[in-house]
Parts: C-alpha cells; structure tokens; sequence
C-alpha cells in the first residue's frame, strides 16, 4: 500500500488531489532498457522508425505460435523507438496495437510487460510537428484516450495499475530528457482536455465492477479517479455511470491504510461541488448508500484517533448533512438519525447510550466543528415529521437549554470562551426552530423560566465581551446582542403558536415588563440604534408583546404607560428609513401591529395614547400615502373612533398646507379608485351608472356559480382594498361640515357616502346572472330583479346628478369670484393710468411754457367756475392768487394772511387799539426775537 502516495492524513482537509505522489518500485517494477540521464537539458535523439504497419499486420497474424517471440521483439522495438514520446500522427496506431496485444495476455501474459512499457508511454507527453496538430488531431487522440480506459478489462493487475499511473501522470506532466527530431512535446493540458473530451471517466468508473475485491487495484483506480475529478466535465461524465452510488458503496471495504475511505469521500466532494448537488444527493439517499456512509462515520468516530482520521469523519458528516436534506433519504430505517441526535447530546445529557460505547470525546478543534455539525444536522431533522419522536425520545431539548445561561470561567477540560459563546449562539438558534415542535417539552423543561432569567442577564450591567467570530455571533462582539437576539427568537417562535399553556406561563412571570425592559434597552442604545441586530430584536420583542397582549385586557393594562411611550417613538420614526433595508420597515409594522394588539380595547391606554397625540403621528404617516401603511394605520383608526374622544383628534388635525383629515382620506380614496382602474369622467363623476365603484379586473370577471357558504367577487374584493377602511371612517368623522374641502373633493364624497349602495348593488347583480346562468326566474321574480337593478341604476343616476349639481354651482362660483377679481384688476389699472397722465402733465407743463399757460388758464377758469354767484355785501374779499409765482405746482403750507381792515369789522374787534397793519407771520417772528 506504500505505492499509493501521501497517507491520508496529509489530505484529509483538502478537496483536491494530491499532485505528485511519490513512486514505488513494489508495484510497478521498472521494465525495459535504462535511460541514462541527461545533462538536465532537453535533447534530441535520432532512432531508427519502425514500420507500424508491419507490426499490426504482424499481430493479427495468428496463425502460428511460432510468431510469438518474434511478435513479442517488435513489440520492445516499438517501445524503444518512442521512449521519449508518442508522436500523435502515430497514436491511433499505438492504440491499435496495444488493442491487439490485449486480446494475446489471455494466452500469453509475456504480453503483459511490453502493454504496461506502451501504456507507460501514454503517460509522456505526445510529440507534435505543427502548433496546429493539438487542434487537428484532437478527435482522433480523445478516442485513443477513451480507449486506455477500454484496456482496463485486460486481466492483469500489473496494467490495470500502470494505466492508472499513466492517467495520473496526465496532472504531474514532466518533459523527457530527449526528444525526437522536428517534434514538440504538446501542452501541458492538452492530455487532461482529451481526457475530458472522450469520456475517460465514465469508462474509469465501469471499470470499478473489474477489481471490486482486489483493494490494491482498486486504491489505484480512486486515486486516478480522485485527479479526474477536480473536473467539473469529468465530473458529469462519470455521474453518467452513478459515480456517487458506487464509489459510496465501497467505503467500508477492508483496508487497513484509510485510503479507501479517504479518497472515496474526495471524490464524492468532487461531484457535490462540481455538479449537480440534487442529483449526487438522490444517488446516495438509498438505503445501501446510507448504511455504508453510517458504518464508515461509526468506524472513524469509534476508532480514529489520528488528526486526520477526525477529519475525514467531519467530512463524511456534512455529507450525511446534505442527505439528511432530502425527504427521501433512509436516514431513520438505518439508524443513522437515532445515532447523530444521541451524539449531539453526548456531552450535555449524561445518560449512557449503547451505541456510542467506547467513545472517547475531546475538545479538539475537529471535535469543536463536528459538534455544530451536529447541532446544524438537528436543525434539519426537526423539518422531518418522522423524526420529531426521536428528538422527544432523546432529550434534545434539555440538551440545548443547556446553553441558556452566562459561560463561566472555563476549565481545563472544556471549550474555550470563543467556543462556548459560538456553540451557545447555535444551540439556541436550533431551539428556536425545535421548540415550537417540542411544546410539551419545552414546558417540563421550564425553558420560559430559563429563557427569561437569561434576558435578564442580558441587559444587565455584568460584564460580558462577546467575541462576535461566528456567523450566529454577527453585530455581538463586545456585548450581549447577539445572545438576546437568539433568545427573543426562541419566544417569539413559540408564542407564534398561541398556545394558552406558553403564553400564561410567560405572563404569570413577568414576561411583559420584563420585554419593555428590553425594549428601553435598545432604545437607549443610540449608538446602535440604526442597527440592523438592533431592529430584528426590538421587531421580535413586539411581536410577542401583540402576541401576549392580544384580547387580554388585563395584560394591555400592564403595557400601558411604558408601552406607549415607546410605541410613540416608534411611530415618529423618519419615513426615509423605510427603504434603508436594515428593518426599519419592519419594526414599524412591529409597532402598529402592538398597537392594535395591546392598546386598542383598553380605554386607560387608548386615552394615555390621545393624550401623547399619538393619532396626530398616525395620520403624519398616513399622509406619506405609503401603500404597504395605508390599510393598516386606516384599521387602527377605524377601530381608535370607538373611543369617542377620538374624532375630535382627528377633526383637529393639520397636515401640510393646512390639508384636513377629510381631504388626506378623499385623495386616498381617489388613488386607489385609480389603481383598482374604477372609471371616472374628466370632472371625477361616475362614468357607468350600472357599475359605479367596480374596477377594471372586477368587470373583467365571468360569473361563476359559488355555494352559498362562500363569498363572491364583489364580497371578496372588499378586503383586497382600502376602500370599505376609508368609507368606515369618513362615516366615524361624518359626511357634513367637513372642512378643507374642493368641489372636487364633494364629488369624489358623494361616491364614498353612497358606498355601501352601489356595493350591494353589485352584489343583488352577481345573484341576477348566477340565477340567469342555471334557472330561468318566474315572471314575478324576474320583475322584482328588474325593480332591485332599476333602484341600483337610479341610485348612480342621482349621485351624477347631485355631482353636476356641486360642479355647476362651483362654476358660478368662480364665474362670480373671477368677476370679483377682474372688477378689482380693472380698478388698479385705471389708477395706474391715472397716475401716469398726471405725471406726464406735469412733465408737460415743465418743459413747456405754453403748457404751463394753458394749464394757468385753465385753473384759472376752474376757481372761477366753483365761485359762488352770489356776492358778499359786507365780507372781506381774499384773493387766492400769488403774486410772481414761480413754480407749476400749488403753493406750500406757508400762507401770508391780510387782516381785516379797520372799518369793517364789527363786534368785539372793533374796541381794541390795535392798528391795522398787514403783518408777515415770519416778520412778526424776528421782531420778538430782536426785542429778546
């Protein structure tokens, strides 16, 4: 066994061949002349050619045995005459005579020596005159190749073995020391593509059958195997004759070297990675395939106690891993499930089990990466409904409550503080999916309790550095995250279920204020607040709050306050994450759905949200007009309006640009009237009367009689939208005196108030054409479904008429306000005019002295004018007139006034001493100053 390369367990890691195994004179003794070395230089050599011609005719000749020796003499000069390399103008030659000396080993085995000399030359590299003979000889040297393959049907050890050198000597090309005269050896790949391209390999894996009780043969024929299969189109030609199911199979025959096992499983990794994974798997899901992969697991996990002999049995452990994928697979008749879960158990569960006696585990790194194998493996049983009994049978759940709880300082036999926080974070991943499955378990096992108190220790304040290197540890190092991540995933799958027993176990401890507190842990975290670990957690913590909470008043009571608030800030959340991909989406749908489930029903805590305006955030949301929020913050609102303080918020409300409650739900309505394709006329009244709010794929439904007990189109198509949600509400908030409405938002209103008519219109016309369809109705019958069409029909009618009605008297309107408007216009324009012509008169008169007089005259016969007729008999008279004015506007504030003259004045101004005197007010002014 020395002969076959490297031991096992140089490899037992890798998933391709080894490249140069070393030689061994046992198996393949040397034959023929020597070859003296060169000097390390390639050379040229001039040998005499022989006639190959001559030499196939000289082999079909059979008619004495008298040929032998001389047959067998030709043979060696042929051998000799292409030591340094087939020539491939020669090949199919070479192939036609190593053909020929095959069919003479049956009588002769002199034979078999010059076949292996002539097979060894196959394993050189060909000879080539031209660059382009590789491309032109190609068919003819992929057959030759195929055809070594054919040879292994020759009864003999010696050249079975030697054409598995050859074929491996295809990965390990070395040039010869000499070459012949205008030749070139080919590529280095230019034999491994020929290879690929006649099909060795499936010929390689028939031949498997030939030397199935002779391991030395064997071994050889894996190992050329084991280099054709770093192949992805070897690979396929050798699943063509069920390489997997084969090569499985012999996986516990007797070898005391390992090699079979080892190469055998190379060579399945090959084709698992190379082709097509379902196809490998389905090959070995039979019974025979598992049962040897089982004996060959058992062989290495009992017995193997070298590095590389664990390994291996981890390698053969993924494969049962990906089997045990497949539904069909015989997993549980062989015993192969009931052996690897009472393996992932061994070390957590001491019970003794008989069938893992004399096992001995360490806490080796191979040991390390074959436990969460095992803990992966769980996992997928637990998808198979067959082996929940032998998860219950063998104590897998107290096995993975095992590790909910903080790792103390470890031992000097026992897993490191990496290998502990990695085996913790993938038992409780495990479990998440094993409980559910498990209920009546879980329970016994008081794993509530535990799962708790290990929250607990999770937002607490010892100290904890998580190490973060495993793909379950992602976004933990440093801290705990990662394990009340996994731990909140374990409740939340088992509240999921709802069942009574779970979720009063959960409350009867606390579980609710306990969850807030997880909650205001996160959401003072602020420097991970935006962290997609973060999200999932606060997402799962209320969801299993909605969970608790749900038709229990008296658990909505225990959120109330502490829950609120932080359902407040959830909803404040910026509508900009939504589309961050981290979870922002789905931790606000968290929320509304908490919302719904623990505050809804219970007046304290629907008043307390009032109070901290969260209907105000409700409707800022709903005003983003988000598709995937709109139905369920609608519902939400819908259900709060019980509570009658609650129309008065939304009445309240202001949105931007001062848009109303009234008018964000008519604009929803028209957007989905407009997704749903309802028809509408340009003004936005109904367009078909006979079917006011069906939509374009309701219309396009052909009517199907339905039982009774099953609702039709129309009723169905009532949960698919929004509609029936926002006419809910406007009936809530009432359809008069809303404010902040258009013309436009009267007629789409019109439609909303009369929803529940034309809907059961739609409904009174499916029952007409279902009775039309298998009854012909009475005539009576068939007048009163005239008469219900008729009252549906008129009921369209009046709501187009009352909407051109709104329409008309909003086009007067504006008519009216446009007069308004134009009459207000006009007025400024003719001050404007106005102040334009005087200011061009006045332009006129400075620039223009004959203007100017003009301009006096005409003021002049303008005082004139507005002179009384009528003259004063005793009055003084006061001229208005200026004397030598210069200017060509009026005079300024300053006025000279003359006084009355002496003798006319009457009354008690005539006694005075004063004479009259004509005084300037200016003058009068100096002379005090001067007295002064």
């Amino acid at each position: 066994m020395a002969s076959l390369a490297e031991p096992p367990g140089t490899r037992a890691h890798s998933r391709t061949p080894a490249r140069s195994p070393a030689r061994s004179p046992g198996l393949s003794p040397a034959l023929g002349p020597s070859r003296k070395a060169a000097s390390g230089v390639v050379q040229e050599t001039q040998v005499r050619p022989v006639d190959l011609n001559h030499v196939i005719k000289l082999l079909e000749d059979s008619s004495s045995r008298d040929l032998e020796d001389e047959q067998l003499k030709v043979l060696k000069k042929v051998v000799k005459s292409f030591e340094n390399g087939l020539p491939l103008k020669d090949l199919a030659q070479i192939m036609d005579i190593l053909n020929l000396s095959a069919e003479k080993v049956k009588e002769d085995e002199a034979f078999i020596e010059p076949i292996c000399e002539l097979i060894k030359l196959c394993g050189l590299p060909f000879q080539k005159k031209k660059l382009s003979d590789e491309v032109n000889y190609s068919v003819t040297v992929s057959k030759c190749i195929a055809q070594l393959g054919c040879l292994m049907r020759v009864p003999s050890s010696q050249v079975r073995i030697q054409i598995c050198k050859s074929i491996i000597g295809f990965y390990k090309m070395e040039l010869p020391k000499k070459l012949l005269p205008g030749y070139q050896p080919t590529s280095a790949n230019y034999k491994i593509q020929m290879a690929e391209l006649g099909g060795l390999a499936e010929t390689l894996v028939l031949s498997l059958a030939l030397v199935e009780n002779k391991l030395t043969e064997k071994l050889w024929v894996l190992k050329a195997l084991q280099h054709l299969s770093t192949s992805g189109v070897n690979c396929r030609h050798m699943m063509k004759a069920q390489a997997a199911s084969r090569i499985c199979l012999y996986l516990n025959g007797t070898d005391p070297s390992g090699q079979l096992v080892f190469r055998s499983s190379e060579i399945l990794w090959n084709l698992l990675e190379s082709t097509s994974k379902k196809e490998v798997v389905n090959e070995l899901s039979s019974l025979e395939c598992v049962h040897a992969l089982k004996e060959a697991f058992v062989d290495l996990l009992i017995n193997g106690f070298r590095h590389c002999d664990h390994q291996l049995r981890n390698d053969l452990l993924v494969i049962a891993t990906l089997i045990a994928q497949n539904s069909a697979a015989s997993m549980i008749e062989c015993g192969f499930t009931m052996l690897l879960i009472v393996l992932a158990t061994f070390t957590e569960v001491k019970i003794p089990n008989p069938l893992l006696k004399g096992l001995k585990f360490t806490y080796s790194h191979e040991d390390f990466e074959m436990k969460k194998l095992l803990f992966n493996i769980i996992g997928i049983f637990s998808k198979d409904p067959h082996a929940l009994q032998l998860l219950s049978e063998n104590d897998v759940m107290p096995a993975l409550l095992y590790y909910v709880k903080p790792h103390k300082k470890p031992g000097l036999h026992d897993w490191s503080a990496a290998q502990y926080e990695e085996l913790q974070l993938h038992a409780i991943a495990i479990l998440a999916s094993v409980a559910p499955l498990l209920v009546d378990k879980y329970l016994s096992c008081q794993a509530n309790t535990l799962l708790l108190v290990f929250l607990e220790w999770c937002i607490g304040q010892d100290p904890f550095f998580g190490q973060g290197n495993s793909f379950h540890g992602t976004g933990g190092r440093g801290s705990k995250l990662a394990q009340m991540r996994y731990s909140l995933r374990v409740l939340k799958s088992v509240v999921s279920l709802y069942d009574d027993a779970v979720n009063v176990n959960l409350c009867d401890q606390g579980a609710i204020g306990q969850l807030l507190d997880v909650l205001k842990y996160t959401a003072n975290n602020s420097e991970q607040s935006d962290d997609a670990i973060v999200l999932e957690i606060q997402a799962n913590t209320l969801f299993i709050l909605s969970a608790l909470c749900e038709n229990d008043v008296h658990r909505k009571e225990l959120f109330r306050y502490d829950g609120v608030d932080l359902l407040i800030s959830f909803i404040q959340m910026d509508p900009k994450k939504l589309h961050s991909g981290l979870g922002h989406n789905r931790l606000l749908f968290s929320a509304l759905d908490c919302l719904w489930s623990c505050v809804i029903g219970c007046y304290i805590a629907e008043d307390y949200f009032l109070e901290k305006q969260g209907i105000f955030f409700l409707l800022d949301l709903l005003a983003f007009k988000q598709k995937n929020l709109c139905n369920i913050i609608l519902g939400i609102l819908s259900e709060f309006c019980d509570n009658p303080k609650t129309v008065i918020h939304i009445s309240t409300w202001r949105g931007e640009n001062d848009q109303t409650a009234a008018k964000l739900l008519i604009q929803l309505w028209r957007q989905e009237e407009m997704d749903l394709g309802v028809q509408r006329d340009r003004y936005g009244r109904i367009a078909d009367v006979k079917s006011p709010i069906a939509g374009s794929f309701q219309k396009e439904q052909e009517v199907v009689p339905v039982p009774s007990g099953c609702p039709s189109f129309a009723i169905v198509e009532i949960s698919e939208n929004i509609r029936a949600k926002l006419y809910s509400l406007l009936c809530k908030l009432g359809f008069d005196n809303l404010p902040g409405l258009s013309a436009k938002d009267f007629v789409t209103l019109a439609i909303i108030r009369r929803y529940i008519d034309f809907k059961v219109g739609e409904v009174w016309s499916e029952v007409c054409a279902e009775l039309k369809e298998e009854f012909r109705p009475t005539g009576s019958d068939e007048e009163i479904l005239k008469v219900i069409s008729e009252v549906s029909e008129n009921v369209g009618k009046m709501v187009t008429a009352y909407q051109t009605e709104v329409l008309e008297n909003h086009h007067h309107q504006e008519i009216h306000e446009e007069k308004k408007t134009y009459t207000r216009i006009r007025a400024v324009h003719k001050q404007k005019e106005m102040a334009k012509k005087s200011w061009e008169d006045f332009l006129t008169r400075t620039s223009n002295y004959e203007a100017l007089k003009k301009a006096k005259r005409l003021q002049e016969k303008s005082i004139e004018a507005s002179k009384s007729k009528l003259k004063t008999q005793n009055g003084a008279f006061h001229s208005t007139d200026i004397k030598g004015l210069g200017t060509t506007v009026g005079s300024g504030r300053l006025v000279t006034v003359e006084s009355t003259p002496y003798h006319l004045v009457e009354g008690p101004l005539a006694a005075t001493d004063l004479p009259p005197k004509k005084i300037s007010f200016s003058e009068g002014t100096l002379k005090k100053n001067k007295k002064s």
